[in-house]
């Protein structure tokens, strides 16, 4: 329970209890997913990855053959998503993000273990098991065809990781995911941790100026939590004080690298999703960097002040509409969930609880990757 308070907010008194706003949503999606079998990157490969059986590939959105010369490398159309490119992996891990936190929302709610027992099931598939685990890295991911065999920024691939993660805890309290087999995907996310902060690809991602490197601080701080890495920790709260925040947001909110795209909408959300959820992970660990702000005054509290007004009417939007997938935004955007709450903003949540939870649109599936909040919010 959540008190809300402020000018123009709700009464002082008022309250709002995430897990029965959002049980009925919740439930609905996870008996339906009961019936799915974990599906992981063994089930499918591609002619055009350098990589195995195991190991996760991806080519790159908006790269097209050249019309001039239709078997040489591939030419990029910024915002064009090319529909023959190989998706399947990502689509699988789209699905484990989709189920494995709405299954283990369903146990927190009702502690019943027919959803913490089929979502342990995906979790030993993708990380434990000899026969079907993922290997930890991304080293083939967002290739492009005649160019790259992999790039870093295939690496924000495993945004979809990030709510799994987070629901992990949860399945080792519930007994469905052992102790051996809970430690044996730590394993895995301490591999990939060190995969990320360590290799070329990695690092490429790290240092990448917009959405991507926002997108690579949110996975590896989580995935720190996870694994109990205070050190990662402080370095993670570190970059987004020193690099992030000041590198990505204006002293008015905006979000220019974003917003000067082909998506500006879009990729404007999703960005700011990434910087919520950071705070958000970050909180949980006693760092407060939901106040925290430059000099001149960038910071997550003024990102999420300058999207609110096109968030609550999409016609007050003063750029161009994005080339795809505009009228498929905004989402139940979690900015306005963890920003309400940590703000004391009871426009926010009201807002927040009018927008669409879930859709079947991949594009949009892709882009929305917090879609627990039972999970995130005590």
């Amino acid at each position: 329970m959540f008190l809300l308070a402020g000018a123009a907010m709700a009464a002082p008194d008022s309250k709002f209890d995430i897990a029965a706003f959002d049980r009925a949503r919740v439930m609905k999606n996870a008996k339906k997913y009961l019936t799915d079998n974990p599906v992981t990157v063994t089930a499918a490969q591609s002619p055009r990855s350098a990589g195995g059986k195991h190991d996760f590939f991806s080519e790159g959105d908006y790269w097209w053959p050249d019309p001039k010369n239709p078997e040489g490398p591939y030419v990029q159309r910024d915002g064009m998503t090319n529909p023959d490119n190989f998706v399947e992996h990502r689509k699988f891990l789209m699905k484990i993000s989709v189920q494995v936190p709405a299954l283990t929302a369903a146990w927190k709610l009702t502690k019943d273990r027919k959803y913490s027992d089929h979502a342990a099931k995906h979790i030993r598939a993708w990380f434990v098991d000899d026969a079907t685990r993922m290997n930890p890295n991304l080293q083939y991911a967002q290739a492009i065809k005649g160019r790259f065999t992999g790039r870093g920024t295939g690496v924000i691939d495993t945004i979809h990781f990030v709510e799994v993660a987070r629901a992990i805890p949860f399945l080792a309290e519930s007994g469905s995911l052992s102790k051996s087999d809970a430690e044996v995907t730590k394993t895995w996310f301490a591999e990939y941790v060190k995969w990320m902060t360590t290799s070329k690809n990695g690092t490429d991602e790290r240092d990448a100026k917009n959405n991507h490197g926002t997108c690579w601080l949110m996975q590896v701080a989580e995935f720190a939590r996870l694994i109990g890495d205070k050190e990662l920790l402080a370095y993670c709260s570190n970059r987004f004080r020193t690099v992030i925040v000041p590198g990505q947001i204006e002293p008015d909110g905006s979000l220019p690298l974003e917003m000067r795209r082909t998506k500006p909408y879009g990729y404007a959300l999703f960005n700011l999703e990434a910087l919520v959820t950071i705070c958000q992970t970050m909180s949980a660990t006693g760092d407060n960097l939901w106040e925290f702000q430059t000099a001149d005054g960038r910071g997550v509290r003024k990102a999420i002040e300058f999207m609110f007004p096109f968030i609550a009417d999409k016609k007050a939007w003063k750029l161009p509409a994005d080339v795809m997938y505009f009228d498929q935004w905004p989402m139940r955007q979690e900015a306005l969930l963890f920003g309400g709450l940590a703000y004391k903003r009871a426009d926010y949540i009201d807002v927040w609880k009018k927008l669409p939870a879930d859709s079947d649109v991949d594009e949009t599936i892709r882009n929305f990757f917090i879609r627990q909040p039972v999970l995130w919010v005590s």
